[in-house]
Formats: C-alpha cells, sequence, structure tokens
C-alpha cells in the first residue's frame, strides 16, 4: 500500500532518535549515516539515501538495526568512494484536490 506517515505523534520519533545509543566498537573509522524511515502497513521501511539501501522490520528499531546489516554488507563489496555530505532539509507542496 502507500507510503504512511513515520508515526502519528510527531514528538514519537524524537524522543525515539534521542534515546537511540549507538556505540562503535574497534571501529576507527565509523561512518555515520543517514536512516530515513516510513510505515507501511504493519511494517517500517528504512532506506539509507547516502548508499541506496534498503531494510524493513516490524519495529523501529528492527528496521534500523536491518538497515545497518545491510548497509554494511553492500559497503564491503562496494565502499563509499566521496566524502560527501548530504543536504537534508524539507520542502512544502501545494495541496492535491482529491477526487
Amino acid at each position: 500500500m502507500g507510503a504512511k506517515l513515520f508515526h502519528e505523534n510527531p514528538s514519537f520519533e524524537m524522543e525515539y532518535l534521542s534515546n537511540r545509543k549507538t556505540t562503535y566498537t574497534n571501529m576507527a573509522n565509523a561512518k555515520v549515516l543517514t536512516a530515513v524511515l516510513h510505515k507501511e502497513d504493519d511494517t517500517y521501511v528504512a532506506e539509507c539515501p547516502e548508499v541506496g539501501t534498503f531494510s524493513q522490520g516490524m519495529t523501529i528499531e528492527e528496521a534500523v538495526d536491518n538497515l545497518k546489516e545491510a548497509t554494511e554488507l553492500y559497503l564491503e563489496e562496494f565502499p563509499l568512494e566521496t566524502k560527501a555530505k548530504l543536504i537534508i532539509t524539507t520542502f512544502e507542496v501545494a495541496p492535491v484536490a482529491e477526487a
């Protein structure tokens, strides 16, 4: 089905992200990448826009963990060659009349 909002409560995602602890053990050159999530039916879909990997999970944490694993496996074969940072912003679109 179509993509849905990340969560009904906007403060939920900020609370989740601020409470999520990421630890790097023996990862001298660890990269911080972006996870963009949306909900589809009963699952969360996660995308890493820097790499182009996708994954999913029944919870946000599972989707992000699965995305991390998929991205690490992908980067073993296809290392990132650029050091460019993503620029993330938002924009508005005009409402579309529904039939």
